[in-house]
């Protein structure tokens, strides 16, 4: 059984690289999921360990065009197949036509969430043993800051509940220290982030901060809690070993 204490303490002061390039080692079913900023470091890093690394990203439907352009420069730059995961055509008719199209502005957005990219997430999820993620500690402090390096996943993975590791490589990194990398190995980025987005959702659920905020502010401003999850990643973590 692995020993994810062993496993996090030991990577704790490894670079990034390493640990992506363990995880590969250890799964033959895994892959980078990719939407923001943090993801295509991970790509950049992947690729330079495996070339075919699998790739995957979330389109609902709703993202911005600069969005889907980023998803297209990132496919072409890295030569790399990026499997694109939609919502059910059936259960996102059923939800548009009973809600509308902008339901989340009066009963929240974590049902719209769950259809557009939850449901994706875990048909995706439920064909693979791993998968890396861009998270970090100090992305959202109410959420995130206790996220580790190596995680059991609470989403189950193609060999049943509990059975589907998580790995955070960027676990430890700043903001800064993505942005560092990225300038250093020209990584490509969404244009978005140079009008003011740090945190990029769907369109109707994404504006820029203003200076001084934290990043996860420009999501679902309208909403007056403190958690700003999809619940792509937020309390699905039911181990940590």
């Amino acid at each position: 059984m692995t020993d994810f204490a062993q496993l996090n303490q030991e990577y704790a002061n490894k670079r990034p690289k390493d640990l992506i390039r363990y995880a590969l080692e250890q799964h033959d079913a895994i892959a980078v999921s990719f939407s923001g900023a943090e993801d295509v470091v991970l790509i950049d890093m992947a690729v330079k360990i495996k070339k075919d690394v699998e790739v995957f990203t979330l389109d609902t439907g709703r993202l911005h065009p600069e969005t889907y352009e980023f998803i297209e420069q990132v496919r072409k730059h890295y030569g790399i197949k990026i499997h694109i995961q939609s919502p059910d055509k059936e259960k996102l008719q059923a939800f548009t036509s009973e809600k509308g199209l902008f339901s989340f502005f009066e009963d929240g957005h974590k049902e719209c969430c769950g259809v557009r990219k939850i449901e994706p997430l875990k048909n995706k999820l439920a064909t693979l043993d791993g998968w890396i993620t861009g998270q970090r500690r100090d992305q959202s402090p109410g959420t995130r800051s206790n996220i580790e390096m190596v995680e059991i996943d609470g989403f189950p993975g193609r060999n049943g509940a509990g059975s589907l590791v998580k790995y955070n490589p960027l676990t430890h990194w700043s903001s800064q220290d993505v942005w560092d990398y990225i300038k250093m190995f020209d990584v490509p980025y969404n244009k978005l982030h140079a009008q003011g987005f740090k945190s990029i959702g769907c369109q109707p659920c994404t504006r820029p901060t203003l200076p001084g905020q934290h990043e996860r502010e420009g999501r679902w401003w309208w909403e007056e809690e403190t958690h700003k999850e999809c619940g792509l990643h937020g309390g699905n973590i039911i181990s940590k070993g």
